[in-house]
């Protein structure tokens, strides 16, 4: 579907004309005509679908149509991080262009001029509020705000805000906006704290299900099998002497991305970390060096990579194995941007074995496994989950009672699911 299709304004399809966005993403399409009809929705779709855009441009819609009191806050759009939040800022100024709205983002780590500006913001009554549930109760804790005139809330990846304990400030910032209003959530997952918050704060909402997007073909997946204990030194095989350029390696914890920094640095590789530790300007700084080139491998946790968006990056590793699936194919998903093509490699421990397992289901393939060098020692054995055959093989599987879906491979040649 094409978005000149759907009731959106003049001026919001002008904005897409300038940014040649045609043709709508499935959520898009199956959530914008919902929005502009005034009914709650709950929509699961991961990072990557276009759900910055399903929300926004029926917002803007419905303010240039609807009647509002423009010297009042309107809207409220929620996100878990300041990066997030600079992410929907940054589409908002875009997409809101033809439009005669005003918006101001509130979130924290930033200067004393910046409290300044989102308070000016907050009190002369800026038609779009986008902020973090806790910098916004900051500034209500302070000052006497007005949220009468808000029509339309709401959060984006809020099973992140909840992951992050967010739910009673949600709560309370809920309380404070009138009953009238309609209530919109996008999550990746479906939780039943999600689900317990819907029922609490929306009234009957239009469920819109986005099925999970198997990342391109023109990544190239590959895996290493090993030791926890081999890994630093695998992930120094896999990146000296090589020309480094834009690689990002995601660690589950921000101490250990920390450690890997420290490490990369002393063997002469040009790294910076981005964690949760760092304040907003020291992000900027270290985004704006690894855009730049200065910085060949940024080293990041899952919560700030979610506010990356470079398009060159050639390849991406996965230091520790994501727990869900949905992170595997958004951190993967910042290489092959862009009709380009990338690489993502996965060092996978003993006891992360099961958990890619997971991964290879969903993606109902085997990655290409790469051998461990002979130097760092013997590999650990492999368990990994192998396809259940079609046609005659299912069925002599069956009379001979089945095999289990977790294999075990003579060699590494074994692994290999060829298609």
């Amino acid at each position: 579907m094409y978005f000149d299709e759907l009731a959106l304004s003049d001026g919001v399809l002008d904005a897409l004309w300038d940014m040649h966005f045609d043709v709508c993403t499935p959520v898009q399409e199956q959530t914008i005509p919902v929005i502009l009809q005034g009914r709650d929705v709950i929509s699961c779709a991961q990072t990557g679908t276009g759900k910055t855009a399903a929300y926004i441009l029926p917002l803007l819609t419905n303010l240039e149509f609807d009647g509002h009191d423009s010297s009042k806050l309107n809207a409220i759009i929620m996100a878990p991080t300041r990066e997030l939040a600079q992410q929907i800022d940054q589409q908002m100024e875009g997409f809101s262009f033809y439009v005669p709205f005003s918006s101001v983002a509130i979130y924290g780590g930033n200067d004393g001029g910046a409290w300044g500006t989102q308070i000016n913001g907050l009190q002369r009554g800026a038609d779009i509020v986008i902020a973090t549930p806790g910098r916004l109760l900051s500034h209500i804790n302070i000052y006497d705000l007005d949220f009468s005139g808000v029509k339309y809330f709401i959060l984006d990846e809020a099973d992140r805000m909840l992951d992050m304990g967010f739910y009673d400030d949600i709560m309370r910032i809920v309380k404070l906006l009138p009953q009238d209003k309609q209530v919109i959530m996008f999550s990746a997952t479906m939780p039943d704290n999600i689900r317990k918050m819907a029922k609490a704060i929306m009234r009957n909402p239009v469920e819109v299900q986005i099925a999970i997007s198997r990342p391109p073909e023109s990544i190239q997946q590959q895996a290493v099998y090993l030791y926890e204990g081999q890994k630093t030194h695998m992930l120094q095989h896999l990146l000296q002497g090589k020309s480094l350029s834009k690689v990002i390696l995601f660690v589950g914890k921000k101490q250990r991305v920390k450690e890997l920094t420290h490490a990369l640095n002393q063997k002469g590789i040009a790294a910076r970390a981005m964690h949760s530790d760092l304040e907003q300007k020291e992000r900027d700084e270290v985004m704006l060096d690894f855009r730049n080139g200065k910085v060949d491998v940024l080293v990041a946790t899952d919560i700030v990579a979610r506010g990356i968006d470079v398009d060159d990056i050639p390849l991406v590793i996965n230091y520790d194995v994501p727990r869900d699936v949905e992170d595997y194919v958004h951190r993967i998903g910042r290489t092959a941007r862009a009709e380009s093509d990338g690489t993502a490699i996965t060092l996978v421990s003993e006891e992360d074995q099961h958990y890619f397992a997971k991964i290879e289901r969903f993606l109902k393939k085997q990655i290409e496994t790469l051998a461990l060098p002979p130097e760092l020692g013997e590999a650990p054995e492999i368990k990994r989950w192998n396809p259940v055959r079609k046609g005659h093989n299912r069925k002599n599987n069956h009379r001979k009672g089945g095999h289990s879906r977790m294999s075990k491979p003579r060699s590494a040649q074994a692994n290999r699911h060829k298609e």
